[in-house]
């Protein structure tokens, strides 16, 4: 992670020092940084013990530029002052501002894949923000009807939410070179942790938790043909964590 942390913060750079000054800002009020860690579990696990390719940090960094930009856009959408506890871009440099780092940033995601010709990790990325924003707009437009079923809550937090994680599975593998099947296998996988992670009151609280131990079992359960290793394990302690601490 220091060496992913490193790699992502030169991908950030700019020649315009007002959007150095901003992403330093970011870089330094980072979150926990699940996303990156479930793409280099996935790896891990997948690959073994050689060391991690370029490549593999080129996919947690796509992911992680990815997710910061949709996150400055969320800002902007919502009105929202703090982000994490602190300000949040639009509250520090205004609305027109935060969209451009934005824009930014998932331009230079975008572009950290083509410059290197992964286009299949491009195609990854891609998919998931389409998904992002139907999601959101879902949820927009059947919160102004007030017609939010069980099925419709279900599709909003698939794509919302769920997307981005297993974004994040299928480029692990993705970015050691898995086969179609494991790719897909591990793109499942990270939607029902997604699931899990993001499922709240839906019928009460009781239907809630067995809902989110559904998701969170049947996604053990695809990677237990894997041998054990440091890798396998870390990463059900990060599902179990990330799945808990929504309770």
């Amino acid at each position: 992670m220091e060496l992913f942390e490193k790699k992502f913060s030169n991908s950030m750079q700019s020649k315009v020092a007002l959007f150095n000054r901003i992403t330093h800002y970011v870089v330094n009020r980072k979150g926990k940084q699940m996303r990156p860690m479930f793409v280099f579990l996935i790896a891990k696990m997948i690959q073994g013990d050689d060391p991690l390719s370029d490549r593999v940090y080129r996919g947690a960094s796509v992911i992680e530029l990815i997710h910061t930009a949709t996150l400055v856009h969320d800002d902007v959408v919502d009105d929202s002052n703090k982000r994490r506890g602190f300000f949040s871009i639009n509250a520090l440099w205004k609305n027109k501002i935060a969209v451009l780092v934005g824009d930014f940033m998932l331009s230079k995601g975008m572009l950290m894949c083509i410059d290197n010709e992964d286009f299949d990790l491009l195609k990854i990325i891609s998919k998931a923000v389409r998904e992002m924003a139907e999601g959101e707009l879902l949820q927009i437009d059947k919160a102004r009807k007030l017609d939010i079923t069980e099925d419709v809550y279900y599709e909003i937090i698939r794509k919302k939410t769920a997307t981005l994680i297993a974004a994040c599975c299928a480029m692990g593998a993705q970015s050691v070179r898995a086969s179609k099947e494991e790719v897909q296998l591990m793109e499942k996988f990270g939607e029902l942790i997604g699931m899990a992670f993001q499922i709240k009151e839906v019928g009460g609280l009781d239907y809630a938790i067995k809902k989110m131990k559904d998701y969170q079992v049947q996604a053990m359960e695809m990677i237990k043909p894997y041998p054990d290793s440091p890798y396998k394990d870390s990463l059900v302690l990060m599902v179990d964590y990330v799945i808990d601490r929504k309770k």
